[in-house]
């Protein structure tokens, strides 16, 4: 029986060594040729992967490149036209906010003008963004270009000014509406303090610096009791936050003015209405009710007291907007370099006559020929102010500025185009 010895060690060994050697030599070999193979198939699983990532990010930016809402030879040419001057002495203008209310009356008034205008807006959906693409099917039609992007996206704003020189800039995008700050304040710090510092920077970094006009608010006026309203009034008691954002803006386009000598000129806006115009302002939320049977609600002050608004027509901000412009002085910065003092300036633009709510109220039912059912109620403390009313005196005297539509005139021209724009036929909708 062999032993155990013989069983491990067998009584040949010169055969075992070379068998084994022939054992060891095989199993080498395939563990090569397996990790070779192991090896060769890594390799190629991350060539494949490489190509692959490499496929797909070529995809993605091209994607990205041809479904950017800006950029390339054809969106260039169509800034470029826009931009065009059509007057001797006129003015190259991007107009932020272009598919806004004031925003596309203003475009729309310079390029019949001869101006060139080119327009930014995100429209956002603040309210219903078909009325935005409305607006702006209708500048299309007299040829004014507007970009769709975001006012914070520094790299469009500094290529818009690289493809065009503008020479002025009128700013009116902004998150707009006292009650909304309570549902959405960040919305009003992106849009009208972080985008307001991005187009200023822009404008500052220009060469040449474009003159700039913007929408203020005459809701930084506050709880200012003193009436009517005056720039040279106190501003630091806003009512909300949609107020202080817009006094935020004041202070920093004066920090603009004073550091780069940008020419700024901002416009305190009272109450603007109109064809057009925006569908979270009472006048107009009040004709879709009454057209529809439903009942409007009516604030009132304390004491029972009416509000009153110094409602202003839209042609009347118009002609404010546009005498701006045209008296702006030029900027005295270049490439963010200050050479001298440069104008600051801001102006009242309103009607001069308060009108009370229900006043309003009884107007548009004249025009509608229905009946309003009027739900009336305190008013709540979520920022609105009971009055508001004008002083224009500066503006008259620096702008000619001279408002000359009543808001019997104005609601009655609102109402003609609402009732045509929604398809209404003697007060009712047309199937």
């Amino acid at each position: 029986m062999p032993s155990l010895e013989e069983e491990l060690f067998p009584s040949t060994p010169g055969k075992f060594k070379i068998e084994r050697a022939h054992h060891m030599n095989r199993q080498l070999y395939r563990c090569f040729a397996s990790t070779s193979t192991m090896f060769l198939w890594a390799l190629f699983l991350i060539a494949l992967t490489a190509s692959y990532l490499s496929f797909q990010g070529f995809v993605d930016s091209g994607s990205r490149y041809l479904s950017a809402s800006w950029g390339g030879i054809q969106w260039e040419k169509q800034v470029r036209t826009s931009a065009q001057i059509h007057r001797q002495g006129g003015m190259s203008v991007l107009v932020t906010g272009a598919a806004g209310f004031v925003g596309s009356h203003v475009s729309l008034a310079l390029k019949r003008r001869g101006d060139g205008v080119v327009g930014l807006d995100n429209f956002n959906d603040y309210y219903d963004p078909s009325l935005k693409k409305a607006r702006k099917s209708l500048l299309a039609k007299h040829d004014v270009f507007i970009v769709d992007g975001d006012l914070n996206d520094a790299k469009l704003l500094a290529k818009l000014f690289d493809v065009v020189a503008f020479t002025h800039v009128m700013h009116l995008a902004a998150q707009a509406g006292v009650r909304y700050a309570m549902e959405n304040p960040h919305s009003y710090v992106h849009s009208n303090i972080a985008g307001l510092v991005t187009l200023l920077e822009a404008c500052k970094s220009a060469n040449p610096q474009p003159a700039v006009v913007w929408a203020s608010s005459s809701s930084v006026y506050g709880l200012n009791e003193k009436v009517p309203f005056s720039e040279s009034d106190q501003t630091d008691r806003p009512a909300s936050l949609y107020a202080a954002t817009k006094k935020a803006g004041e202070e920093i386009t004066h920090t603009y003015n004073h550091i780069y000598g940008l020419s700024i000129t901002g416009l305190r806006f009272f109450t603007v209405y109109g064809p057009w115009g925006r569908p979270d302002m009472a006048y107009f939320s009040f004709t879709r009710n009454i057209l529809q049977g439903k009942p409007i609600t009516v604030y009132r002050g304390k004491n029972h007291v009416d509000l009153a608004r110094d409602f202003t027509y839209i042609d009347d901000i118009v002609k404010g907007c546009v005498g701006s412009l045209d008296t702006s002085a030029k900027s005295t910065g270049s490439g963010g370099k200050k050479r001298g003092p440069a104008p600051y300036r801001i102006f009242n633009l309103g009607n001069t006559s308060p009108v009370t709510v229900p006043t309003l109220v009884s107007i548009l039912e004249r025009h509608l020929k229905v009946k309003a059912k009027r739900n009336i109620v305190d008013m709540p403390g979520n920022g609105d102010v009971p009055f508001t009313h004008a002083n224009i005196s500066s503006a008259r005297r620096e702008l000619g500025y001279k408002p000359t539509t009543d808001l019997q005139t104005g609601l009655k021209k609102f109402v003609k185009w609402y009732l045509s724009y929604y398809g209404y036929n003697h007060g009712k909708p047309v199937n």
